[in-house]
Parts: C-alpha cells; structure tokens; sequence
C-alpha cells in the first residue's frame, strides 16, 4: 500500500502543473474575439494550432472493442474549392459590402460538425454550398437582408459558430438561391446593468469572448457548452442549449433574459422582465426555434459577480447504483454544488485510459484496487463554484453523501479533477485524432425521469452496439449522466466505430446507427434531444415527443413569422 501511495503521490505533484494555481481554474481559449475563419480547420474542429493526442492505451482499448482499423482519405481544401459553382445571388445582395461570394467562404459555412459533415468534408461530397454569406454588423443590417431576401426570394440559413452536431446550417437543396447570414461580427458587450445583472451582448458573442468581455468588468456568465469555444450566444439560445455547470448556472432558458430577433415580418422586442403573467412568455416561445423564426442579433443575459472559488474534483463509486444514489441524494437535497456528472463502468474505465498519461494510469488504477473497487466502479465528477463558505459547506455535505455509497476520492480527487478541468473543451479535438487512425466517434444524448434512466440507457447502449451486427462490425458504446435534476438526468452516449473502405460505406454505418439510437429515444420516455437541439437530423423523430398537434401548433407559430418558409426550411420541422 505505501508502494502504491507514494507513486500517485509522485504522479499528482509532478503531472498536475499545468492546473491552476489560483481558486478559479483557468478556462481554456480566453480570447476577445472571435476565432478568424483562417485560423480554424475547414474540415474539422477548431482551431489548427491546437490538437489533443490519444494515448496509445486509450486507442488500444477501442481498437479492443471494434477491430483493427483502416484510415480515410480526405480530399484538399484546394480540390473543394473546385466544385463550388457559380453564385445564384442577385446583384442587389452581391453588391453589399457585407455580403461574401468568395469560394472558400462559401465552403467554410457549408457544413456544420454533424458526422455527416465530416463525411462530406473529408470526401469533398458537400451536397450544397450557400450562394453567398452576409456578414452583419448591427440588427438594421440584419432586417436590410431579411427584406432583400423576401424581395428576391432567397432561402435563409442563420449561422452562428457553426458547431451544430444535428445539421443546423446545412443549405438545403433548393431552386432559390441560399444566403446563410453568419452573426460573428456580432460579438461585443453592448451594455452591463449592474444593478439588474443584466448584460446587453451582439448574439454572435463566441463563449471566450463573452466571459473575457465580462471578466472584464468582474461578472461571468456560466454557461459551458463543450462547444464553447466556437459556439454562440444566438446559437445557445435558438437550440435551448445547456452547459456544463448548468446544475450551479441554470440551462440558457434561465440567462436568457430577452432581446431583439430579426425575424421577415420585422423586429421582435422581448422585453427582458424578471417575471411575467401577462400571457404566453414570448421568451420561451422563441427560445428553441433554430433560425426558423428568424436571428437573434442583441440578447440579454442575466449575469452574476465572478465567484471567490471554483473547485473541480473526482470521486470513485463501487458501481453505477451507489453514484446513481449520490447524484439524486445531492440535487434533491439541494447540496450547493455547481456541476454532477456521473459515468458508467465502461465510459469510466475509458476515461482512465484516454484522460491520465500512462503514469497516471497507472497509479491511479492500482490506486482504486487497493481500496477495493473493481471493474463495476464508476467515475462521479463535480464541481463548486461560489465563496469559500458556501463551497466548504457544500464539499462537506457531499463528502457524507459518497463516503455513505462508498466512495473513494482525497488525492485522488486532486488528479483527476484537474485532467478534466484543464481538457474540458477539448475533447472535440480529440475526434480528429482518432480519424486519422480510421477510429470514427459520435455521440447522441437525451433526458429522462430518475425512475427511466436504468431503462433508457440500456436500451440505447443495446442498439447501437447491434446496430452493425448484421454487417460484421462491432460499436463499443458507453454512457454518462452529465446533468441533473430533481425529477431527473440527461444521459449521453459516446460510440466508436471502424471506417468502411470508403466514404460513403462509413457514413452508411453511421446512418444506420444514428436510427436505431434515435429509434431508442423515441421509443423511450425521453426527449430525443436534451441539449443538441434538433436540427434536420432529429426532425423525423420529433413527432413521438410532442404529438401531431404539438408539432402543428409549432408550425403555426413559425408560419405567422416566416410565412413564405424561406428561413432554415427542413430545420426542426420537417418540410
């Protein structure tokens, strides 16, 4: 035991360096500004300075699950730029300053980053290009290109950072001409009231720049998709996003206090009061509509002082039951704590493998036998946020609630925290990696009530792990609750699987995959999208969750707004 205690003792002070010496860790990318286009990979996440290597353990274990492994090819930017034709456009649009038919802008706001996407990015097969991408600076330019796109008929996309996983900014195929409208020069602090804690904000505000911007003047706003480097504010708000301290922050439905949406049958002002019940919360309504009722140029965000302390930490579970107990005990409880996200056995033995270095594995895991948890054990990582009272208060009150399930954390906790504080946002990088060794990775997600979620996750781990049976192929899958509620939690599934010979082979057996998974959630008592939104991918699926009727009362509400359908056509509903 003392052998054991004295490597991770060597590992957690010679491999925890790189955390942050201060309360607050450090978040990654604190930029101002949005990242140039130039400067962010065409084919792929984020920006091309910044890579996130596997290990050769990690690739091993999946390689373990699904076989040996063949890569891709991917085509040149050079080879797409080829195949864009000419701009539809009328002369009236590319006369605008604003207004870009340049080739390769045209081909970096083509796809978002669905797998689909990456297919076609990777074989050159894109489909449809936009005929032109407007660059608005102030919501009168926004309403200038609206107006020009009903006077010339035009199909709308709205963009954002354009990081949809659900096929958000795909143009359609159409025979009016597609003008996206890209909201990133969009992106400064307008206004702060201290008093309400309300910050004015251009909804194209990328995550590092709205919490450098606010930072700036002593406030956050919290709201930590892993997206967030690249994503928006207006994308946040149009997909009913959630981040990942959403327990401590709230989903975006609790910042999001009101704000202008340039919609084609003019501006939509929603007043930004703190409580209403004069009727329908116009708010709400908008909220979730993924560009078909129209942008969002200003929004207001409810705010809060930049906290005293935040502390991230780890914790080991003998099974999925006793963590599963922790996480409803504490937020039904109302414990303080300001993230819970919980990993089965096999997502967790996963983790071990591709977060730690080798060393660190190591350790850890001879670590965790001699405290006697096995191949069931599981992974809980939380968070507090807040002063440090409250966050003693709150450690103090968890610490009872694990050691109660039999939990293991102390140095531990140390270690593993601040791996996945430090890598929060850049496990996107790591699905570019794994391409390059023709390992292709996605993940799908939902919610559902306590009493479902054993089910739920069961019967979604069981279908996309036979969904290529018949075909030879073998999917390792493994799931994680990374939100919860007093009612219950959201459930999110990573899968892997080999490439085919060819592109469209593999994105067959990805389709095929991402029905029988989708198929799951519907078939379940559960929302087929507790975070990504819905996009054109989950449209076919939306019906099961809200009924005949509910999906017709939704297309009313976007016809009043959009009656001649030309804003995102095929987005959320289907066409």
């Amino acid at each position: 035991m003392s052998k054991i205690t004295s490597l991770l003792r060597k590992v957690t002070a010679s491999d925890t360096s790189t955390a942050s010496k201060t309360d607050q860790p450090a978040l990654d990318f604190p930029t101002t500004s949005n990242t140039p286009k130039e400067q962010t990979r065409w084919n792929g996440w984020g920006n091309i300075n910044i890579n996130k290597a596997v290990s050769p353990h990690g690739a091993k274990l999946i390689k373990s699950h699904i076989g040996k492994t063949q890569k891709l090819s991917s085509v040149s930017l050079e080879s797409v730029l080829n195949t864009v034709p000419p701009s539809r456009l009328p002369t009236a649009l590319t006369e605008l300053a604003m207004v870009s038919t340049d080739n390769e802008v045209r081909v970096r706001h083509a796809r978002g980053q669905s797998f689909a996407d990456w297919i076609a990015m990777h074989s050159g097969d894109f489909g449809v290009f936009p005929d032109g991408v407007a660059m608005p600076k102030t919501t009168e330019d926004v309403a200038k290109l609206l107006a020009l796109a009903s006077e010339h008929d035009l199909v709308v996309i709205p963009y954002g950072g354009g990081t949809s996983v659900a096929g958000h900014i795909n143009p359609p195929k159409d025979p009016r001409p597609v003008l996206t409208i890209a909201t990133g020069h969009m992106d400064k602090l307008i206004d702060l009231d201290e008093e309400s804690q309300i910050a004015t904000f251009g909804a194209g505000a990328q995550g590092p720049a709205v919490e450098a911007q606010l930072n700036n003047r002593g406030y956050r706003l919290g709201h930590y998709p892993q997206s967030w480097e690249l994503s928006t504010l207006g994308g946040w708000i149009a997909s009913r996003s959630s981040g990942q301290q959403s327990l401590g922050y709230g989903r975006i439905e609790q910042m999001f206090a009101g704000g202008t949406l340039v919609t084609p049958q003019g501006k939509l002002t929603i007043l930004d009061i703190p409580a209403s019940s004069a009727g329908p919360d116009l708010r709400e309504m908008m909220m979730g509509t993924e560009g078909r009722a129209g942008i969002f140029t200003e929004v207001k965000m409810r705010v809060q002082p930049q906290p005293e302390q935040e502390l991230f930490k780890v914790a080991f579970l003998p099974n999925w039951e006793a963590g599963k107990a922790v996480l409803k005990q504490a937020v039904q409880n109302n414990v303080g704590l300001s993230m819970l996200r919980l990993s089965n056995a096999t997502e967790t033995n996963a983790h071990l493998h591709l977060g730690p270095t080798r060393s660190q594995f190591l350790a850890i895991t001879a670590y965790l036998r001699s405290k006697g948890l096995g191949s069931d054990k599981v992974m809980l990582t939380y968070g507090v946020t807040g002063n440090k009272d409250q966050n003693a208060l709150a450690l103090a009150q968890f610490k009872k609630l694990l050691k109660q399930n039999g939990g293991v954390s102390g140095k531990l906790a140390e270690l593993m925290g601040s791996i996945w504080a430090h890598g929060r946002f850049k496990f996107p990088y790591l699905r570019g990696t794994l391409w390059e060794k023709g390992i292709m990775v996605d993940t799908f997600e939902t919610s559902t009530n306590w009493t479902n979620i054993d089910q739920q996750m069961a019967a979604m781990e069981k279908a996309v792990r036979e969904s290529l049976k018949d075909r030879g192929e073998q999917v390792m899958a493994f799931t994680h609750i990374s939100h919860v509620y007093k009612q219950g939690a959201s459930l999110y599934t990573t899968y892997f699987f080999r490439a085919a010979k060819n592109h469209d082979e593999t994105l067959q057996r990805w389709q095929k995959i991402k029905h029988d998974a989708s198929t799951s959630v519907a078939n379940g008592k559960a929302t087929i999208s507790h975070q990504h939104g819905v996009g054109r991918d989950h449209a076919p699926y939306l019906i099961a969750e809200k009924g005949e009727l509910g999906l017709q009362v939704t297309q009313d509400m976007l016809q009043s707004l959009d009656p001649e359908q030309r804003m995102n056509p095929g987005c959320l509903l289907e066409d």
